[in-house]
């Protein structure tokens, strides 16, 4: 499958957003400022499907152990099969906070 850039709206306040045929426009918040290049847990905001969009680190067996261990208020033991655990630093609040802001001006 190809994809091809159907436009691309630039840096402002260091967001960039793209649309690429076939995917939902997506708005770039930040990576991890602490984590070498291309390696770095990410955010984006998805204003279409009124999402956040989070790369993180897979979660290690015990930290699965554990989600499936620990009951949550409303919720059912461990993580249905369409959903997926993923672990993110400290350093990325700044860049959720950010992805939170730019969701609250979608209304």
């Amino acid at each position: 499958m190809t994809w091809r850039l159907l436009s691309h709206d630039g840096v402002q306040d260091g967001l960039v957003a793209l649309k690429l045929e076939g995917i939902t426009a997506l708005r770039f918040i930040g990576v991890d400022p602490n984590t070498e290049q291309g390696e770095s847990p990410t955010v984006w905001v998805d204003d279409e499907k009124r999402e956040l969009v989070f790369q993180g680190y897979k979660p290690g067996d015990h930290l699965m152990e554990q989600i499936d261990a620990i009951p949550a208020p409303d919720h059912a033991l461990g993580i249905p099969d369409h959903e997926y655990a993923i672990r993110l630093p400290f350093s990325m609040i700044p860049n959720i906070r950010k992805a939170c802001d730019a969701a609250d001006e979608l209304g």
